[in-house]
């Protein structure tokens, strides 16, 4: 018997997905033969790559680990680096593999050698545990289930997902693989570049611009805290699906101004926006129009600190100032 997700369609869930599936139309409209798609894609790929290895405590930032991509030499543990230009790998090999009808143990096994190859605490990578584990409270299936359980949710992936919205299908397998944990080490990686994969297979992601993991990232308590929830419910998956949906939701917003700047920033210098240099050009996209003391209130950051955010927005093009360095005033140009 196949794996049978519980769960339902709820209110809010169907306006997130009626809104995402408005959204994904705006943005692949929008990206017919643009020329900077191949960078948008990189962006994507750091951004997915720095914020899974950060939930589990890898301490680079994103421009340490744009950095260390493109074979600059960065300050930091050997295990660090290689947990992150794993991770590059595994997303560059669930891209290459995103044509993939039906996938097997070994199609599984061969993701974990790549993601936990030389990183694991316990256990070898690209074999399911032979221990127990546990996870904060909760406590997986004994080792000798998990192969069945795998093969279970593998046969529900290949014969039953395919009905079902992908934005819920790599909710589902998300959460399932997470709770299986059929792994000693390294399945939280594992678990978040098979939904990345779902939404690859099922031509959801065709450009593979959607850096889902931030959300995650962003509130790790909340991330731990809603693939928690369904095991005090009955197994229920619904508030995991809509918590979910709510980070897609989010991600192709972010995506669609994220193409606003670059489509802008292709004709001028490469600019690489920090994450509060994103906030600022937010800020100034709503306002029409900030005074330097209203950016330093509205990021937070000192007079020079907001000198330092706006100077390459400024000479890329992104933003223009209005009046006197002292007195004027800067906007989206």
């Amino acid at each position: 018997m196949s794996y049978q997700p519980h769960f339902s369609i709820s209110a809010v869930l169907l306006g997130r997905v009626e809104k995402i599936a408005a959204l994904r139309e705006r943005i692949q409209g929008a990206l017919v033969q643009v020329p900077w798609i191949p960078a948008l894609q990189k962006d994507t790929r750091a951004r997915n790559t720095h914020s899974s290895t950060a939930i589990e405590g890898n301490p680079l930032t994103l421009a340490e680990v744009r950095a260390l991509e493109e074979g600059t030499t960065v300050t930091a543990s050997v295990q660090a680096r290689r947990e992150v230009l794993n991770y590059f790998a595994a997303l560059r090999h669930v891209e290459k593999q995103s044509k993939v009808k039906k996938l097997s143990h070994e199609s599984i096994f061969r993701l974990h050698r790549i993601i936990a190859g030389k990183v694991m605490d316990q256990g070898e990578a690209g074999r399911y545990r032979t221990i127990r584990v546990r996870v904060g409270q909760f406590v997986p299936p004994p080792p000798a289930d998990v192969s069945g359980l795998m093969f279970e949710l593998l046969e529900w992936w290949s014969k039953e997902a395919p009905s079902l919205s992908p934005v819920l299908s790599s909710a589902i397998l998300h959460h399932r693989f997470e709770s299986i944990h059929p792994f000693a080490d390294g399945n939280g990686r594992t678990g978040r570049a098979l939904a990345l994969w779902d939404l690859y297979r099922r031509g959801f992601d065709s450009h593979h611009i959607f850096a889902v993991d931030e959300f995650y990232w962003e509130d790790r308590p909340l991330y731990y805290a809603a693939l928690e929830a369904p095991r005090h419910e009955g197994d229920d998956l619904t508030s995991w699906i809509e918590y979910c949906a709510e980070g897609l939701q989010q991600t192709l917003e972010r995506v669609w101004e994220r193409m606003g700047q670059f489509a802008v920033a292709a004709s001028r210098e490469r600019v690489v926006l920090r994450p509060r240099q994103e906030q600022l050009l937010k800020a100034l996209g709503k306002s029409g129009g900030m005074t330097p003391a209203e950016i330093w209130a509205t990021l937070k950051v000192s007079r020079q600190g907001a000198m330092d955010l706006l100077r390459p927005l400024l000479k890329a093009g992104l933003v223009k100032r209005i009046g006197t360095l002292k007195n004027g005033s800067y906007l989206l140009k």
